[in-house]
């Protein structure tokens, strides 16, 4: 076993009670029960190269369990960190309630402010869902089943992984055939498409947040932008709000209303645009909540949310799905 393998085993085992969709199953399974289940229930195919772009291989691991049979519910899950820093490796725990819900799970690395300005990150991200769907047969991706999410940064990243049509034109440099024609169950599409949207207090407009108020959240965006002149156009370019139509997929939005650094005025925008347009999404606002680092109650108010939005969406919430 690897020191990066090793040190997910220990936090996967750490961390396993709170992910466990069951609570009573959790707390009658001793600890020794609890390593060998994760140790031998899942298995993890790391540093797999995606795409190369700006002289940088662009990598993503793929977990999956081991007992799993036939295409599932695929999770495509992106870092946040002000576009400017973050890792795959760093979130690599986040992703502990899909693995206990039976699903796979993509964690994706994208090039940072200082190896990319905007919009390579975007591009980067759809192009990890374009790999997805090339290589679902090998990895049983279910890619009727594919649901992106991520939080700050990251929310903002899987929002236009998730948002964006072909004509957009931000995922032009992917490998792969673009005209190639998907098949997913009885459609067939050019374009690349979703089941369902979890959005972590994700920046929605990154105009509206570099003409912020120096202070707010106007460091990271800058370093993304850059100094271009044509940074506006850029700005609106990668902005989820300017993408907002009839045929999104559903998507849920979880936000404190205390939050900081981005807005919270974002969330609540982009759900009355979205339920303007007749998009099925859902707030979750947590009342006094900051940037993340919510509190294991509010975490649990937050993931029976999400269960149960999976759930109203026809994706699985459980094994035995």
């Amino acid at each position: 076993m690897t020191r990066y393998s090793c040190c997910v085993a220990v936090g996967v085992l750490l961390l396993v009670g709170l992910a466990v969709p069951h609570p009573v199953a959790a707390q009658s399974e001793s600890g020794a029960e609890a390593f060998v289940r994760v140790a031998t229930g899942y298995r993890l195919i790391p540093n797999i190269t995606y795409h190369r772009a700006g002289g940088h291989d662009l990598r993503l691991d793929v977990y999956q369990s081991r007992a799993a049979e036939g295409p599932n519910a695929t999770l495509v899950y992106i870092h946040g960190g002000g576009w400017t820093n973050g890792s795959k490796e760093g979130s690599a725990l986040t992703v502990l309630p899909y693995l206990e819900m039976g699903w796979n799970v993509v964690n994706v690395a994208y090039r940072l402010a200082d190896a990319g300005h905007a919009p390579a990150a975007v591009e980067d991200c759809r192009c990890a869902l374009r790999w997805v769907y090339r290589n679902a047969e090998q990895y049983n991706f279910d890619v009727d089943r594919i649901v992106v999410t991520g939080n700050s940064a990251g929310g903002h990243l899987s929002l236009t992984t998730g948002m964006l049509p072909a004509s957009a034109g931000l995922d032009r440099q992917c490998p792969g055939d673009r005209r190639r024609m998907w098949t997913t169950g009885s459609t067939s599409t050019a374009e690349l498409k979703v089941a369902a949207i979890i959005n972590w207090y994700g920046i929605t407009d990154v105009f509206d947040l570099a003409h912020r108020p120096p202070g707010t959240s106007g460091a990271f965006t800058e370093a993304w932008l850059g100094s271009r002149s044509d940074r506006d156009d850029v700005a609106k370019r990668v902005s989820p709000m300017n993408y907002v139509r009839g045929d999104l997929p559903p998507i849920l939005t979880i936000h404190g209303d205390a939050d900081a650094i981005v807005p919270y005025d974002h969330g609540t925008r982009l759900h009355e645009a979205l339920d303007e347009a007749g998009v099925p999404n859902e707030l979750v606002t947590i009342e006094g909540g900051g940037h993340g680092g919510f509190s294991a109650e509010e975490n649990q108010h937050i993931y029976a949310a999400i269960r149960a939005f999976l759930g109203k969406h026809g994706l699985p919430t459980a094994p035995s799905d």
